[in-house]
């Protein structure tokens, strides 16, 4: 069998982990009708040799992982180079149900909204857990770094508060979507998603970047118009100069996590308004 062959084979493995898990009862918003979390997936492969990864380490500080500084902290013993590892990222898109009823909203999110970012993230945790598992178990180690126990959150010099692995930034190497205003991914399957991403020393080819900027995608940047994610953000943290990650997390704490823990019980820090109602919200507008 040829090295591209084995690559489709181990691709088509992943990405049916992936569907089959996603199929299962796991992945619930708990409400009484018993609906998904997440409709259909997305999937996206990087090399762990990628330079953009080390380009990001560059600009957000010496905190930030690199694909094989995260595999290592997982097998410290394991041979291997930044050129033996695959990144598999995966986007969750919300389910149409969840975004009409966050589109309803202006200062506080929707209950399925509020659902999804703590039973749906829930299942995201298990999912890239699971994926991590199921390919060791096949001799492919594999971490998902957002599970370790050393992520955590540092200051950033250049950007302020920063995460040492930032799934929505390896999902961009993986070709699967580029920025906006808000700082949100926008992805074929618009910016109303979560992601997961898994490291594993796995021989898998890279998913082509179908963009060449960092902000291609995003109306604003590419062609001078829309701005809706502005209107829609009830705090003025989106601005013609981006998002004011400070003002945006202190609304997120102050107002929207208190109303969703005594309005439906949950322990979840949602607001996501930017991400609906907007030309990006389930599809690229370009």
């Amino acid at each position: 069998m040829s090295k591209g062959s084995r690559q489709v084979e181990c691709r088509s493995g992943v990405e049916q982990v992936i569907h089959d898990f996603w199929a299962t009862p796991q992945n619930t918003l708990k409400m009484p009708c018993d609906e998904p979390a997440w409709a259909k997936p997305l999937i996206g492969i990087a090399r762990g040799s990628d330079p953009l990864f080390t380009q990001l380490k560059e600009e957000i500080g010496p905190f930030y992982w690199t694909p094989l500084e995260a595999f290592k902290i997982a097998f410290p013993e394991a041979s291997a180079r930044a050129t033996d590892l695959s990144v598999i990222v995966y986007v969750l898109p919300q389910t149409e149900a969840t975004r009409r009823d966050q589109r309803q909203e202006e200062a506080v999110p929707a209950e399925r909204w509020a659902r999804s970012r703590f039973h749906g993230e829930q299942f995201n945790c298990a999912l890239r857990l699971h994926l991590a598992e199921r390919l060791t178990e096949a001799g492919y180690p594999a971490v998902a770094p957002e599970r370790l126990s050393q992520f955590a959150y540092r200051q950033s010099e250049r950007f302020g508060l920063a995460s040492n692995w930032s799934e929505r930034h390896t999902a961009w190497i993986a070709g699967l979507g580029t920025f906006g205003l808000s700082d949100g991914l926008i992805t074929r399957a618009g910016k109303a998603v979560r992601f997961g991403s898994v490291v594993a020393k796995i021989d898998l080819a890279a998913t082509p970047r179908p963009y060449v900027g960092y902000q291609d995608w995003c109306l604003w940047f590419a062609k001078g118009t829309c701005g809706v994610c502005q209107q829609r953000c009830p705090t003025g943290a989106i601005t013609d100069q981006g998002h004011d990650k400070p003002k945006c997390f202190d609304y997120i704490r102050k107002v929207t996590a208190p109303y969703v823990q005594q309005h439906y019980g949950l322990g979840d820090t949602p607001c996501g308004l930017c991400q609906v109602g907007i030309p990006c919200e389930e599809r690229s507008p370009l």
